[in-house]
């Protein structure tokens, strides 16, 4: 985990980033420091990403019971934000465990299964040749091949470790991924009420989040409120990060 100490200190809990799939804690790097003005800001690794244990397992019961223990070794109570995977974590979470959270953003995901699936790109991560590969430029020469958003390729690459021992690898657990891919997508129907305040942040070109998902928020989360961010899918903090943090620091501060 990374941890970004607050700027000003104040009697708010630290405020902990979950990522989505395929990404990491240093993806959230720069938006992590600007949001530790008044909290200490912490962005972990979800496990089988980045640096975090490999396990066989990615429910989301096991993620959420991995957040529980971060936020046991930063003070017991947290404000929590998840974005994608991370968010349905950071739900499952609040409605199993709430008390260890104060408040919480979900950005971009409700607790619904998805029918999208996002094998295909663990598809083209393997079949990217790692041999003799010295630069990301040169990494993203090869996955365009594969793979034509640009913006899509430069997010994967980021977990693409150019300097490992024995050659490059991905900072990812591909096969567990692949695996428990539909866990990933589908949601687990968890029971129960998160009473606090709740920010569910999209992005206004995204389709993740619906106006029939308001329903089913509203039941797990009473106190929810509902943002969009213009110009922004589902990527909605790397495609508008400055407004993303300012949304997400405002309703902090409340």
């Amino acid at each position: 985990m990374i941890r970004h100490p607050a700027e000003k200190p104040s009697d708010r809990p630290p405020l902990v980033i979950a990522h989505g799939l395929f990404g990491s804690g240093r993806n959230w790097g720069v938006i992590a420091r600007r949001l530790a003005q008044d909290q200490e800001v912490v962005a972990v690794d979800m496990r089988n990403h980045g640096n975090s244990p490999r396990y066989p397992t990615q429910s989301y019961a096991d993620m959420a019971g991995d957040l529980a223990e971060v936020i046991g070794t930063v003070g017991g109570r947290a404000d929590l934000l998840g974005h994608s995977m991370g968010g349905k974590a950071a739900m499952h979470l609040a409605l199993t465990h709430g008390h260890l959270l104060r408040k919480l953003v979900v950005a971009d995901i409700a607790p619904v299964v998805y029918d999208h699936d996002q094998s295909q790109h663990i598809s083209a991560m393997r079949a990217l040749d790692l041999s003799s590969l010295t630069s990301r430029a040169e990494a993203d020469a090869r996955l365009k091949a594969l793979i034509d958003d640009p913006a899509l390729r430069a997010f994967f690459l980021q977990s693409l470790d150019l300097k490992a021992e024995g050659g490059p690898r991905w900072r990812l657990n591909l096969n567990v991924l692949e695996a428990e891919m539909p866990k990933i997508v589908g949601w687990p129907g968890t029971q129960g009420r998160f009473d606090g305040p709740t920010l569910f942040l999209t992005g206004a070109l995204s389709r993740y989040v619906l106006l029939d998902h308001r329903e089913p928020i509203r039941a797990l989360f009473p106190k929810a409120r509902f943002a969009k961010l213009a110009g922004a899918g589902h990527w909605l903090h790397a495609e508008r990060p400055r407004e993303f943090e300012e949304t997400v620091s405002v309703f902090l501060g409340l």
